[in-house]
């Protein structure tokens, strides 16, 4: 990892050795560096939300088919949420060891109680004409949800995602604790060495990527829901 230059006898053009906050040059003479950092940040953070919602899903539609599985799968779901980071990827330690495979999971387990609790919420939240025009139409339970109640909670399910995958960015520079947090490994590199320059640098693409994915996922919200736009 890059380490902070000296800052004796720093030239006056020279920003690397003044040790600047904001420096050009960083970003001309790390940019391989900044780049294999935010591939890997996006890939942890895609995979672990993608994971989260493929667990996230059946366990969402288990609840809703028996009403009795509300409340243990919301409270396991929460139980897990309050588990500190930390504390979170000591647990899974024993199972993943220090590797990639121990961020996203501990990640995916993160963001189950946004996406169930909003997966849910969107259900729920389905007109009982919509249903009941459905079910005039001759569609069965399994067609009625693919075609006519899943889309209608697209809304809030795509709340819950947007919230779950931003948060996931922020937490994903916890990895670096086990070597695998993205741009969090440029943090806290330049935070121990005090880099100024590899913090902030680090530190505001991570903002940027955490924009980036809220405004996409808004543009594909608004794709999936069309009658929203009318």
């Amino acid at each position: 990892m890059t380490a902070a230059p000296a800052t004796a006898t720093a030239p006056p053009d020279d920003c690397l050795a003044r040790n600047d906050w904001i420096c050009g040059d960083y970003l001309a003479t790390r940019r391989h560096i900044l780049l294999d950092a935010v591939l890997q940040h996006l890939h942890l953070t895609v995979v672990s939300v993608l994971l989260g919602l493929v667990i996230a899903l059946p366990l969402a539609l288990v609840a809703r088919r028996w009403r009795w599985a509300v409340g243990p799968v919301l409270g396991l779901t929460t139980v897990l949420y309050t588990i500190p980071s930390l504390a979170m990827f000591s647990l899974l330690l024993p199972l993943y060891g220090l590797s990639a495979t121990l961020v996203i999971v501990g990640l995916a387990l993160y963001s189950l109680t946004l996406l169930v609790r909003n997966i849910l919420a969107g259900l729920a939240g389905v007109p009982e004409e919509a249903k009941e025009a459905a079910r005039g139409m001759g569609y069965g339970p399994l067609r009625q949800l693919l075609a006519v109640e899943l889309p209608l909670a697209v809304p809030a399910a795509m709340a819950g995602l947007r919230i779950a995958t931003v948060s996931a960015v922020a937490l994903t520079t916890i990895g670096a604790i086990v070597g695998h947090g993205g741009l969090g490994n440029l943090i806290y590199a330049g935070m121990n060495a005090y880099f100024k320059a590899q913090v902030l640098t680090a530190s505001v693409l991570c903002v940027v990527i955490a924009v980036s994915f809220d405004l996409l996922l808004l543009g594909l919200e608004r794709l999936l829901t069309p009658w929203r736009r009318a």
